[in-house]
């Protein structure tokens, strides 16, 4: 079964480097040779492959889709619905939850380090969780006591947390848990 989404134009900006004539390019799918539709179709295909179609243009894109909306390379934002099925997702792959408060100082100086270490890690799954209201249940359910707290899951389960903005306490925890 496919999943079909219709891009609007508004959706994708024009590059003033692409010859496009009013049409609007893929840049992230195309390089930019290739890369003008006048209208565009999204559609997943598998639980691997991504794909963009125009007429009888169409590029795919393998990806990883095993961790359900958590991109590598990236922090992803989750809330109270969407954390366990990321984790389940995510198979054996250590999981890092950042526990942050949009009001808390040390969050703020931590998040952008927070950034360069899923860039780092390209094997680790990277999110964020923003103890709210709204996701009270869960930061309950995760025993959240202060802010920022980091926890470490592997196999669904917890193994290791780091309380503060102790960011080398951070790095050694990720490596300890990678490297069992």
């Amino acid at each position: 079964m496919a999943l079909r989404i219709s891009l609007s134009p508004p959706s994708i900006r024009s590059s003033p480097s692409l010859p496009c004539s009013g049409r609007q390019p893929i840049a992230a799918l195309s390089d930019a040779k290739s890369g003008c539709f006048s209208s565009k179709r999204l559609s997943v295909t598998s639980s691997r492959s991504i794909g963009v179609s125009s007429g009888n243009r169409s590029f795919k894109i393998n990806s990883s889709l095993e961790t359900a909306g958590a991109t590598v390379g990236t922090v992803t934002e989750v809330n109270k619905d969407t954390f366990w099925p990321i984790v389940n997702a995510a198979g054996d792959k250590t999981v890092v939850l950042d526990m942050y408060t949009q009001w808390c100082g040390p969050c703020k100086v931590m998040a952008p380090k927070f950034q360069e270490l899923s860039e780092k890690y390209l094997d680790v799954v990277f999110l964020k969780l923003d103890c709210n209201q709204d996701n009270k249940p869960l930061a309950k359910e995760l025993g959240i006591k202060v802010v920022p707290t980091f926890k470490i899951l592997k196999d669904k389960k917890v193994v290791k947390v780091v309380t503060g903005a102790k960011f080398d306490d951070l790095v050694l925890a990720i490596d300890a848990v990678r490297s069992s």
